[in-house]
């Protein structure tokens, strides 16, 4: 699936500037949509392989233009909650999975996955194109209309209007290709696009969101009730961050959350080193089940949906779809090395894996800190005129300050 993914990203900026926001979703749910299927009446392991391809791929494409569709349709006000509304959307989901798994097989498992995928197919036929999309094209009546569909019949859109157009001519639509991103101007948001979700993901996410059960097992908690209680805490900790994003910031919160996935590898690693050394073999499963619920809860506020907000945020509209396919690439590529090599890191020593996470949090807090900027209650176009005013890395909080 995360290979699927990869190749998703590869071509998911190019497909949403092509074919727009609306339409490119509903090309990847045609993706989903036959995974599911093919898993649920695969005959061997090879076709559950294809299908697991698919899904990856209609996957792949969805990362990018969801966080991308939703920033670009809300209000400057609300832009975070409701981009953050996707991650708790995707842990109702699993959460839903997760339940429903302890009562039924893998096939009727898959044809329920594929319900969801199917009802979005249609759902999409009267979901409005992206605003922004439509304006970058020319398509000034179109633009308008979907507006004002957006933010309802009686709302005064002539300022909004004016200032999307405003931001739109300073586009320059000669420098939008791959090569032209490595401009010293974009260095900067590049540098912070890459490198959160690179951080997110050498953070060991995919590792123990994957291998949970495998965790369990290993410190020898009761597989069943760990991930039930997983499953029964995945949506109260997606609303947590719901509420806190518009509030606290993109900068506090991030940090805030690594700090909290940095403390939970740390007791992970300790319960770990306690049952190599044959030490207080009571406390292991524990601790153990204490790592993987804080380190879950702890990702899901912050650091699970923040790097695709900030992504959205801070790439020039010109630019947002050669930026955004490669920084979505580098996080599917680097979760499917860490989700193939997590097993053998396990094998190796599943105290030092999780210390070596810890040590990846660690990097992000000063990350965080020294490079990434606050876009809390800025428009798209206010982050955009700051990143073309200044290469200084520290812009967007001065000008929010």
């Amino acid at each position: 699936m995360t290979l699927g993914g990869t190749i998703g990203a590869l071509f998911s900026g190019k497909t949403a500037s092509l074919f727009g926001r609306r339409h490119t979703m509903w090309f990847s749910e045609l993706f989903c949509t036959l995974g599911w299927l093919i898993i649920a009446l695969a005959k061997d392991a090879r076709w559950l392989d294809i299908g697991r391809f698919l899904l990856g791929i209609g996957v792949g494409f969805v990362t990018y233009v969801v966080p991308v569709y939703i920033a670009e349709i809300t209000p400057k006000n609300i832009r975070g909650a409701c981009t953050f509304a996707n991650q708790l959307m995707q842990n109702c989901g699993l959460s839903l999975m997760y339940i429903t798994g302890n009562f039924v097989s893998w096939r009727p498992l898959a044809l329920i996955g594929a319900i969801p995928c199917a009802v979005q197919l249609i759902g999409l036929f009267f979901v409005p194109e992206s605003a922004r999309w439509l304006a970058k094209l020319g398509r000034q009546k179109e633009f308008e209309i979907a507006l004002q569909r957006l933010r309802g019949k009686d709302v005064d859109i002539s300022e909004e209007v004016a200032t999307i157009r405003e931001g739109m001519e300073t586009v320059d639509d000669s420098n939008s290709g791959i090569r032209h991103l490595f401009q010293k101007k974009y260095a900067h948001a590049l540098t912070v696009g890459i490198g959160l979700m690179l951080l997110q993901q050498f953070s060991g996410c995919s590792g123990v969101a994957l291998y949970a059960s495998s965790i369990f097992e290993q410190a020898g908690f009761p597989i069943n009730i760990g991930t039930t209680t997983l499953a029964l805490i995945m949506v109260p900790k997606a609303v947590l961050g719901l509420f806190l994003v518009d509030r606290w910031g993109r900068r506090p919160l991030l940090m805030a959350s690594a700090s909290g996935m940095c403390l939970c590898c740390i007791l992970l690693g300790i319960s770990f080193s306690l049952k190599a050394a044959n030490h207080f073999p009571e406390l292991t499963p524990i601790l153990a089940f204490m790592g993987v619920l804080g380190y879950i809860m702890t990702f899901a506020v912050g650091f699970g949906g923040l790097p695709w907000i900030i992504m959205c945020e801070i790439f020039p509209i010109n630019v947002k779809v050669s930026a955004g396919s490669l920084v979505t690439l580098a996080n599917w590529s680097t979760g499917w090395i860490i989700a193939y090599f997590f097993n053998f890191m396990l094998e190796w020593s599943p105290a030092g894996t999780f210390f070596i996470f810890a040590g990846a949090c660690g990097v992000t807090i000063a990350f965080v800190y020294t490079l990434v900027p606050e876009t809390k209650g800025l428009t798209l176009e206010e982050i955009q005129r700051a990143s073309i005013i200044t290469l200084s890395p520290i812009i967007i909080p001065k000008v929010n300050k």
